[in-house]
């Protein structure tokens, strides 16, 4: 493969460094695409039949001990571009949420403040439709060009994607290299101060300085329950629970935190105590927001990739 791309192909390439949670075994085969159309050429080329991975900023997966099998694509750099637009920011894939919430801010275009307090990419953020703080990428949302499995380069309108509550309809294998974010013309010092915020209130509430991957469980439909995800872990007692080295935040008991020596073993195992405790004491099935990829490690290699549960 490396002699029909552009872009860096390497083998066995450790995974766990690059994510938040700081665990995870290797990538089988890890490309990072020089550009759009290597990412086109590659993918146009790739075997049906290979398992592909695309990876983020890693900040809402855990990566399982046994690594990834197949193919792992992470976009770099050449997909971080950022442009402003007089009502609108067009980013790349790659490009960290705080970091057009902040290019908007310095342009003086409000409504994308919301994304200081996301981390991530905006690639991952318009796969799952994240949101904090009032407003999600379904608000605001224009188009996303993609490159299908197949390797065709398409732009969707946002109708197409069919948001829903920490989920979109984007296709199997698609790859998000580019996304049109509507916003509106706003005083500067306003905008980042609203910014500042955001951040004020997630390092306030969020273990944001820990080894963590955002929040665990996503909210149940309110005609399931009216709390929220973090207050039926609460109340099933799991605050500061702990699996080896994997641990409910005790600042906010929707995170998972890795106090040191955690696997990802520790850490799934550690998330689904917490769901049976809760499906016991409330009857409420918590459904995993973060996303669980890869093999154990004693299967790694075994039966291909696992798809990620909930």
């Amino acid at each position: 493969m490396a002699g029909a791309v552009r872009g860096r192909v390497s083998v066995e390439q450790p995974l766990g460094p690059r994510s938040w949670f700081r665990v995870g075994g290797p990538a089988e085969c890890l490309f990072q695409p020089a550009d759009v159309d290597d990412l086109t050429v590659a993918m146009e080329r790739f075997s049906p039949e290979l398992p592909v991975m695309v990876l983020g900023a890693c900040s809402n997966v855990i990566i399982r001990d046994g690594g990834i099998p197949g193919l792992v694509i992470r976009l770099g750099g050449p997909f971080a571009g950022i442009a402003v637009e007089p009502d609108a920011v067009v980013a790349g894939g790659a490009a960290l949420d705080a970091t057009v919430a902040e290019t908007a801010a310095a342009a003086g275009l409000g409504g994308l403040e919301f994304l200081a307090g996301i981390p991530g990419s905006i690639g991952g953020a318009v796969r799952m439709n994240a949101g904090a703080y009032g407003s999600d990428m379904a608000a605001v949302l224009d188009w996303a060009e993609i490159v299908s499995r197949d390797g065709t380069l398409m732009r969707l309108p946002a109708s197409a994607l069919r948001f829903g509550y920490r989920r979109s309809a984007l296709p199997d294998g698609a790859i998000v290299v580019r996304a049109r974010l509507r916003a509106e013309p706003a005083d500067a010092a306003a905008v980042k101060e609203r910014i500042a915020g955001v951040r004020a209130a997630r390092e306030g509430s969020q273990p944001v300085r820990a080894r963590t991957g955002g929040s665990t469980f996503r909210n149940p439909d309110k005609e399931v329950s009216e709390m929220k995800a973090w207050q039926l872990v609460d109340a099933a007692g799991c605050r500061g629970l702990m699996v080896g080295g994997a641990q409910v935040s005790e600042k906010h008991c929707n995170f998972l935190i890795n106090t040191g020596g955690a696997t990802a073993a520790d850490l799934e195992t550690l998330g689904e105590t917490v769901r049976r405790r809760v499906l016991e004491t409330s009857g409420v099935t918590l459904h995993w927001e973060i996303k669980r990829i890869g093999l154990p490690a004693a299967d790694a290699r075994a039966n291909g990739i696992e798809e990620p549960v909930g």
